[in-house]
């Protein structure tokens, strides 16, 4: 299997952005990132990677993640 590219920057820097508003979403709801994952079915370590930046997370877990932090999809992911 031939390697992938790493995505480019501007890619990145969405996923960062997308992870802020996430941990500024469960702060503000005072959860922490072991019981966000248990109730949107991931473990801490993958929010974590999420809020980091550090993965591409499927559209199927940010529905999940939203409807947990009781934000809109679409505030997450806005430009």
């Amino acid at each position: 299997m031939p390697p992938t590219e790493p995505p480019p920057d501007w890619v990145l820097t969405r996923r960062r952005t997308l992870g802020d508003r996430i941990r500024f979403a469960r702060r503000s709801r005072r959860l922490s990132q072991e019981r966000l994952g248990e109730l949107s079915g991931q473990d801490r370590q993958t929010i974590n990677r999420i809020e980091q930046g550090h993965v591409s997370t499927r559209i199927d877990t940010l529905y999940r993640i939203a409807q947990v932090l009781d934000v809109p999809l679409s505030d997450l992911v806005r430009e």
